[in-house]
């Protein structure tokens, strides 16, 4: 059976029916639903009934997930599942709270990034929760020529971290990570103007977030650059903002996006689960 998909905004964001994703879908249908993945870049199936296991053999399909590096916020049964919640039991938070609310893109701290990133939302708040979406291809096809000459070839340096906030006391501050964890992160290599792995179109990479600076170029004038390309890639126009109900399912292509979560009330539960698969076989920056 075709699935049945409708746009959630002109350019970007399809919405799939008729699906039971509790069941291992036919081949056949999967392949149809990874390629409106790709298609649409942000892909919604609403209303569905997962248990842990499911969600993770679901995401497995799409690629290997990567548990995230803050460990203790992991499913207790599956480590490659992240808790994102800001609901507490017995005084202590059951799972990452304010995750990743300004622009970024998953994993771009990693020699390998994401390819998609999977939500699933068990806990809705009464208000907000959505979660913003930048279009990456439109952000570079609109740059002026002089622009795409001068970035084409560039190579970011990224880092664990949001660029733009290192307060540690801040709501938009990158999730703090302990001693440990920070020593596990290095960094990487990326380029500025990035052919998609599967798609092949050309896409700003994560212009906002963590990109700190950019191979050879004078740090000012690199961050003045990434903040440029960042101002320029996150305007409305490019974007899409995406509600959550309790089931609903999302996936998202990273490496043609950027995302941003939305702050909500501490004392308005919210809970989801969260698999970060990782691209196979990326093809490093020159």
């Amino acid at each position: 059976m075709a699935i049945e998909l409708r746009r959630l905004a002109p350019d970007f964001g399809l919405e799939a029916r008729g699906l039971d994703l509790s069941q291992p879908l036919p081949q056949a249908q999967f392949d149809e639903l990874t390629r409106a993945l790709f298609a649409g870049q942000v892909l919604v199936v609403r209303g569905q009934r997962l248990s842990a296991r499911q969600f993770l053999d679901f995401a497995r399909r799409i690629g290997p997930p990567e548990p995230h590096v803050i460990e203790q916020f992991h499913h207790p049964e599956f480590s490659e599942v992240l808790i994102l919640s800001n609901v507490c039991r017995d005084g202590q938070p059951i799972g990452l709270s304010d995750a990743g609310t300004y622009f970024h893109t998953d994993y771009s701290y990693l020699d390998e990034p994401a390819r998609a990133t999977t939500l699933f939302s068990l806990q809705v708040p009464r208000r907000g929760g959505d979660t913003l979406f930048a279009n990456q291809y439109a952000a570079y096809d609109d740059l002026p020529q002089a622009m795409k000459r001068r970035i084409d070839g560039l190579v970011a340096l990224h880092h664990y971290g949001n660029r733009d906030d290192l307060d540690t006391g801040s709501r938009t501050v990158a999730s703090v990570l302990s001693p440990d964890q920070e020593a596990r992160m290095k960094w990487v290599r990326h380029r500025v103007a990035r052919p998609h792995p599967v798609t092949g179109r050309v896409a700003l990479y994560a212009v906002s977030g963590s990109s700190f600076g950019i191979e050879g170029m004078p740090q000012d004038e690199a961050v003045a650059l990434l903040d440029e390309l960042k101002r320029h890639a996150t305007q409305e126009k490019y974007r899409l903002s995406l509600a959550y109900g309790v089931g609903d399912l999302v996936i998202w292509d990273n490496a043609s996006l950027l995302h941003s979560a939305t702050l909500t009330d501490p004392d308005d539960p919210r809970t989801l689960w969260r698999v970060t698969v990782k691209e196979r076989g990326a093809a490093p920056a020159h």
